[in-house]
């Protein structure tokens, strides 16, 4: 399923032998929905194009700002007022001819939101609203498709994985019951730049294990950042057996 070109690229991860070039293969195959085109957005998309995932669809309705390029390091002075999904899936066709990038320069909701992810393999929520994060997860369970979840603001960051495919996962509304605080964004509170990428690498790493089937994901576990003191804590999550998503 690899030609020579593949197998020259990839290289450095076919070496792995857990990951071997069945693992290549598998994402090679696989459709990954990325929902956000930030800070997070960013490194996610970049990881995962250049590892060799097949097929990518960015979705973001955002344009780029001088106020961004602190953190979402995709982008580049003169590109400010391009749309996002487009300048980052062009930013990832130029580091990989391979695969196939499409941009939606739109906000997904609704149907078309439902459409894109039962039409994916994975998804990954790199938006920054909880009304986004909700939507997004309850496509996820609906469609059973699992949920790479990330999250960044001031120096704290948080990373989660929702596997709707196994029947005691939790989702993400079984860790935000009560739908969070929509105020909390990094436009008011500041968020340092090298933590959008520390959590967003984690969310690709995620990604490949999944779509790879290697080693042991995060589900059912919550991984929390505390980047100025450099620690990483980590929460069991159980599934809510009265969660109105996946109850």
């Amino acid at each position: 399923m690899l030609n020579d070109d593949e197998l020259l690229r990839y290289s450095r991860q076919i070496l792995l032998p857990a990951f071997d070039v069945a693992g290549q293969a598998r994402l090679k195959s696989a459709r990954v929905l990325i929902v956000g085109a930030g800070g997070l957005g960013c490194p996610v998309a970049l990881y995962l194009g250049a590892a060799g995932v097949g097929s990518l669809t960015i979705a973001d309705d955002d344009c780029i700002e001088v106020a961004n390029l602190q953190r979402q390091v995709a982008f580049a002075d003169s590109q400010i007022g391009v749309a996002k999904a487009e300048a980052l899936a062009e930013r990832v066709r130029l580091i990989n001819p391979l695969i196939s990038v499409t941009s939606l320069p739109q906000r997904l909701s609704g149907e078309q939101l439902a459409g894109q992810v039962a039409e994916s393999d994975l998804v990954l929520d790199c938006t920054d609203n909880f009304a986004a994060r909700f939507d997004i997860n309850r496509a996820c369970v609906a469609a059973r498709v699992p949920l790479v979840s990330g999250a960044a603001i001031r120096g704290e960051g948080q990373l989660a994985v929702f596997d709707a495919r196994q029947d005691e996962a939790p989702c993400y509304q079984c860790l935000y019951p009560d739908q969070g605080n929509e105020e909390l964004n990094c436009s008011e509170a500041g968020v340092i730049g090298p933590l959008v990428g520390m959590i967003g690498a984690s969310q690709a790493m995620e990604a490949i294990k999944l779509l790879a089937g290697v080693g042991a994901p995060l589900t059912g576990r919550v991984l929390i950042l505390d980047a100025w003191r450099m620690e990483w804590r980590e929460m069991k999550l159980a599934r809510d057996p009265g969660c109105p998503v996946c109850g």
